[in-house]
């Protein structure tokens, strides 16, 4: 058996969440389509609707993930409407989703890239579940390597891009409280402090270098600036939510 890194695997990157019925339904297509494909889970807990701190996650997780991954990426609360559907092509790695700015980031800090309309409609097309009935399908014929002609058609870029700089802002928060930003470190620095939910956050680089309670912020391992708290929930302590504002502080 080749090992997973040699491999194409489809992944899930949605805001289904995980309690719903939808993934599974999700699944069992991929499943019955691209049935030696492996699938993995890259998240279902993103804020429902919001498509620009999505797009910034996603384009922050992409590189985890080996070169010929398929991503099927569901944010998409104008589905049904007049957006497009498209594949994006992206550094070695796929994106099947909505034209609704969700696979922007990615395709615009892509160095090789392209960008395909979906023309295909399957017989069954529900209004309000392309995830199911458009998305999957497709993503399952790309990871088996087997797109039949026509489902595809070449466009020059997603109709709608959004900023492709760093996203002052939280755009996902864990479980632990933990809030990842849409700043990346490299272009932070590492000895800058954040202002955010009014206070000023000091840097440090690991949990146990501040006092139990303490809210500092990282470079995590996206390489995105995250804040957290040793021990608590740092967006609790703060008021954060996704969206919430970020800011540098200076040193």
């Amino acid at each position: 058996m080749a090992p997973l890194y040699n491999r194409r695997v489809l992944v899930l990157f949605t805001d289904f969440g995980n309690r719903d019925i939808y993934v599974g339904q999700v699944k069992a297509v991929l499943a019955a389509r691209a049935p030696r494909v492996p699938l993995l889970d890259a998240a279902h807990d993103v804020i429902d609707f919001a498509v620009e701190p999505a797009a910034h996650l996603l384009a922050a997780l992409a590189g985890e993930y080996p070169r010929g991954s398929v991503f099927l990426a569901v944010v998409d609360p104008g589905v049904g409407g007049r957006r497009e559907a498209i594949v994006v092509d992206a550094d070695g790695r796929s994106f099947v989703g909505p034209d609704n700015g969700l696979l922007s980031i990615v395709w615009q800090r892509a160095r090789a890239r392209r960008c395909q309309r979906i023309a295909w409609r399957p017989a069954r097309l529900s209004d309000s579940f392309h995830g199911r009935d458009l998305f999957a399908p497709v993503a399952a014929a790309l990871a088996s390597g087997r797109v039949p002609r026509g489902w595809l058609a070449p466009t020059r870029a997603p109709a709608v891009l959004l900023d492709a700089g760093d996203h002052a802002r939280v755009i996902y928060i864990d479980h632990y409280g933990n809030a990842v930003t849409g700043l990346r470190v490299r272009k932070l620095g590492r000895g800058s402090a954040l202002r955010a939910g009014g206070r000023r956050i000091p840097h440090a680089r690991i949990f146990e270098a501040v006092k139990t309670g303490e809210i500092f912020w990282y470079a995590n391992s996206m390489g995105l600036a995250e804040i957290a708290a040793n021990r608590a929930s740092a967006a609790r302590k703060l008021g954060l939510r996704v969206g919430s504002k970020v800011s540098a502080a200076g040193r």
